[in-house]
């Protein structure tokens, strides 16, 4: 087979470029991370020639044996990986994993209740631009508008007034743990399911930086990206009594065939999660995280819940007169990727916002430690507050060029 470069060098030419973005910059968004050279092998891999609609010894064609293989495999590791009685690896993103158990759950029509986007929640929790908002009644828990912090007594005030089939835990912007047995008590008190989405701290999960969701909850949903380092891909754990809705409203509920040698890759990446160096990696994530928001509290930026628990910041940048849309550009310009975020209560729109996410899992992957993240949290500062004139985000950039070349070995290869 010919390489890529002779067959189209226009997409080798970008892929360059991309190989050269994640090697030159810190990467510091907090959804992404740096999957190992065995992950990326096996998601390139010939399974990606295999259609195999249907699950292990149940197929819809023939010739499947290797596909039965590697996914049961990947469902065995993953269900030993978080204590889990069922998995299902085939969901193609923790979008689509979530679409599959809240139709596995409930009748559309039906009452939600998760987490308001404004708060730090996800677009699939309820949102009503989203299938979730547009399929079920979404109704929206929030937090406290001092501590920023889920207020229990409040959300157990809403269950009561609401009467939801179903409580989402999770977030994709909040910064502390969650108080699973708290949510649990809160379902069984008003009669409702509880699913968990652990998208965002799987890997911390894995790694035992992060209490485990399995028990408490009915069904978990997650990604296999993030801090789980694994392919772009999602995957469903649940009580075995719920095994056969939940594979029935993946496939055929949502989904046509899987992804074969993404199911591979994810096969490798619980694989790694379970090996004693991902646990020193997940604890070495929180902290960094908690470094980093030391080092940023001492430079005098408000932290939204005043600091982490896990692998992300929230940056309340109002006392620095910029918007999340700014600091994300200066940061950018500066060689340091992250992304602006709306804040709780925010008073400008999601385009523009009044935060900024910062999360470790790929500088954790790539081997920085908290000296390095006293290091970032300068630099953040100088691009932020531009101390050094014109020049400065120039010279910083070249700086992080340097500090990225220290740690290339750990990373995107």
């Amino acid at each position: 087979m010919n390489p890529l470069t002779q067959i189209d060098p226009e997409v080798s030419a970008i892929l360059a470029d991309e190989i050269e973005r994640e090697t030159s910059k810190l990467q510091m968004i907090a959804s992404e991370n740096f999957s190992s050279p065995a992950v990326l092998e096996a998601q390139g891999s010939v399974f990606t020639n295999k259609y195999a609609e249907g699950y292990p010894q149940a197929r819809y064609y023939q010739r499947c044996g290797p596909s039965d293989t590697v996914e049961q495999l990947a469902i065995n590791r993953a269900q030993t990986l978080y204590q889990a009685q069922h998995a299902n690896v085939q969901p193609h993103s923790g979008s689509t994993a979530n679409l599959a158990a809240y139709l596995a759950l409930l009748q559309p029509g039906e009452k939600i209740l998760g987490m308001d986007l404004a708060a730090g929640g996800h677009l699939t929790h309820g949102a009503h631009a989203n299938f979730s908002g547009k399929l079920f009644q979404a109704h929206a828990y929030t937090v406290h508008p001092e501590t920023h912090r889920i207020d229990y007594d409040a959300l157990r005030k809403t269950a009561r007034k609401v009467k939801p089939r179903l409580i989402i835990a999770g977030a994709s912007a909040y910064p502390r743990n969650f108080d699973f047995s708290a949510f649990r008590s809160i379902c069984d008190e008003v009669g409702a399911y509880l699913l968990v989405d652990m998208a965002h701290f799987a890997g911390l999960v894995a790694g035992g930086a992060h209490p485990n969701p399995v028990d408490a909850a009915d069904v978990v949903t997650s990604t296999t990206h993030k801090t789980l380092r694994g392919p772009r891909g999602g995957f469903i754990l649940c009580k075995a009594e719920h095994a056969r809705k939940i594979n029935s409203a993946v496939f055929p509920g949502v989904q046509g065939g899987p992804l074969m040698h993404v199911v591979a890759a994810k096969a490798v990446c619980f694989h790694e999660a379970m090996q004693p160096s991902f646990r020193d990696y997940a604890r070495q994530i929180v902290s960094n995280a908690q470094a980093l928001a030391a080092a940023l509290l001492e430079r005098k930026f408000d932290l939204v819940t005043g600091g982490t628990d896990n692998h992300l910041i929230l940056v309340d940048l109002r006392n620095q007169n910029m918007t999340g849309a700014e600091a994300a550009a200066r940061l950018e310009e500066s060689g340091i990727v992250a992304n602006k975020n709306g804040i709780p209560n925010d008073p400008l729109g999601p385009r523009v916002t009044s935060g900024l996410r910062l999360g470790v899992p790929a500088v954790t992957t790539q081997g920085m430690r908290e000296p390095e993240m006293a290091w970032i949290a300068e630099r953040i500062a100088r691009a932020l507050r531009g101390d050094g004139g014109a020049g400065e985000l120039e010279k910083i950039r070249h700086e992080v060029r340097e500090l990225c070349e220290r740690f290339t070995g750990g990373g995107a290869s």
